[in-house]
């Protein structure tokens, strides 16, 4: 489906992301399935928690082929599995933060609160991400160099905009050095 320019697939997502080139997605937002959270088939469709770790991994891993070097990830997650699925985005991305969303209002609140044996969590977990650029799984040139050209080049001509005006005034840097007490 192709609304203005946006194209909506309804497909299986690791199936159909196999399908795209590398490199060739800026920000990846899932909300995968959290593993029998949900009576629905496909929360169930894993024999045990390791075959959908191992699913996940498998996800995990075309996300990060997809995903352009300087792309962000924001993985959804259920609170019973938050730790192990933050331990296999750790294994391909650089983990920048944890934002967690308070549901104002959610099922909770229909529950007989005494009789659960788990907490029924009002909240829910989203790992923000970038590529890890570390030793054992660079990509490409990454989003720190990417932001130190893009800085060189956007800060150019205020920095020659001051030296110019220093120069014609007659001011060295020793001079602003002595008069605020700071160097450069």
């Amino acid at each position: 489906m192709n609304l203005s320019g946006i194209t909506l697939i309804n497909d299986d997502s690791l199936k159909f992301i196999k399908t795209l080139p590398d490199n060739c997605i800026d920000l990846i937002a899932t909300d995968p399935p959290y593993f029998r959270v949900k009576d629905c088939s496909w929360d169930n469709q894993w024999n045990d928690v390791t075959a959908y770790l191992a699913w996940l991994d498998e996800l995990l891993a075309e996300f990060w082929r997809v995903l352009k070097p300087n792309g962000s990830l924001y993985m959804f997650c259920g609170s019973r599995l938050a730790s192990d699925t933050e331990l296999l985005v750790r294994e391909r991305f650089n983990v920048l933060n944890h934002i967690i969303w308070a549901k104002p209002s959610g099922p909770w609140r229909r529950q007989n609160k005494e009789s659960l044996r788990m907490y029924f969590p009002a909240t829910e977990r989203i790992i923000f991400a970038e590529h890890y650029q570390g030793p054992y799984h660079p990509k490409g040139d990454g989003y720190f160099k990417q932001c130190r050209e893009l800085k060189q080049s956007v800060f150019k001509p205020l920095i020659d905009y001051f030296r110019e005006a220093r120069k014609t005034l007659g001011v060295t840097a020793k001079d602003i050095h002595k008069a605020t007490g700071k160097q450069r």
